[in-house]
């Protein structure tokens, strides 16, 4: 049985956040809860830079410490270094989503008195309060997964709930970059996410995310935002390059927080199974998610206004980077699906 924590000694809490744009969004639940079982105490999240902006915009959040490596805290020395920084916030508990044994050195190194977090990666005997991950924590969206642990751990939640939204400079920089692309005031405006950072199995074909938005721009006359970082940029020129119209391709052009800001504004996002995904369905954009090689069980977008277009086949989900076959989990997802899908959410967002 999991050791319980003393909540009533706990004031200054360090939680280890994830390290990527999708899981950080799938931890906010998580976070949500720490702020519930402890009201009153200051919590401080540390993540890797590229995912600061996006766990600052979390009520619950009072402090990023942002870990600089690469940077500053590469190697044994700036582990030192991270490690002193922490010490002198004196926290009383850390709690460390992310699951590698790295995390929990560095809590040991800090002094922190009160260490929890999933016994993987052999780091349990660094751990105060260790939780046992089963077969069935790992069979959960990876939500549950995180609140079991909470759960386990003696801390309450209301739920999957996702809190987080742009803040007022924030929104501000979206509208200023709206009018500077020329679409300010323009409704609906479509979003789309053609990259996935994981591996081309996750991205299904540029030529038919342009087929749909050359579709939806023609029925509705609107503009076409393509999303992504700098690392996507093939595939949002491979979008426009297919595409019979020109669309506003800020792919590495804009921070994070200016990209959250943007995807506030669309009315619809279509996207593969990427990490502005749970962005867009988190922030309760109607958004059309794409899987193919992935588990959406584990990682559907949180949020009440999403659809999945998936064709199940039986060698998905293999999780694999790269298709080592025909890449049936994506051919078989069609256009006219797709667009259908897209229609029927802009539909109840008031677009006939």
């Amino acid at each position: 049985m999991t050791k319980s924590i003393e909540f009533e000694k706990i004031h200054k809490v360090l939680i280890r956040g994830t390290n990527w744009i999708g899981d950080v969004v799938m931890t906010f639940p998580a976070i949500g809860a720490v702020r519930e079982t402890l009201p009153k105490a200051r919590i401080t999240v540390l993540v890797k830079p590229w995912v600061a902006d996006l766990v600052r915009m979390h009520p619950a959040v009072d402090e990023v410490m942002v870990y600089e490596r690469p940077g500053r805290h590469d190697g044994f020395g700036g582990l030192l270094t991270l490690a002193r920084e922490l010490r002198e916030k004196g926290f009383d508990a850390a709690i460390l989503l992310q699951n590698a044994i790295e995390a929990a050195v560095i809590a040991r190194l800090a002094g922190i008195p009160v260490r929890a977090g999933y016994s993987t990666d052999a780091r349990g005997l660094l751990l105060t309060h260790p939780v046992k991950r089963t077969p069935e924590s790992k069979a959960v969206h990876q939500s549950l997964y995180y609140l079991g642990m909470l759960k386990a751990l003696g801390f309450r939640s209301s739920g999957t709930a996702v809190q987080f939204k742009p803040t007022e400079q924030q929104k501000l920089s979206a509208e200023r970059l709206l009018g500077q692309f020329g679409i300010a005031g323009r409704r609906p405006i479509v979003g789309m996410a053609p990259g996935a950072a994981y591996g081309p199995a996750k991205r299904w074909f540029p030529e038919r995310f342009a087929a749909v938005a050359d579709r939806l721009a023609g029925r509705f006359t609107c503009p076409v935002v393509l999303f992504g970082s700098s690392g996507d940029r093939a595939s949002t020129e491979a979008v426009q390059s297919a595409s019979k119209n020109t669309f506003v391709d800020i792919a590495g052009k804009t921070n994070l927080g200016d990209a959250i800001a943007l995807i506030a504004r669309c009315d619809l996002f279509v996207t593969n199974d990427s990490g502005l995904m749970h962005v867009a369905g988190a922030l309760g954009v109607p958004t059309v998610a794409i899987f193919g090689s992935t588990n959406p069980q584990t990682t559907y977008p949180l949020g009440e206004r999403t659809l999945i277009v998936r064709r199940p086949v039986d060698c998905s989900p293999c999780l694999k980077t790269e298709c080592p076959t025909d890449f049936r989990c994506m051919d078989l997802v069609t256009v006219d699906e797709v667009y259908d899908e897209s229609i029927r959410l802009l539909a109840m967002a008031g677009y006939p």
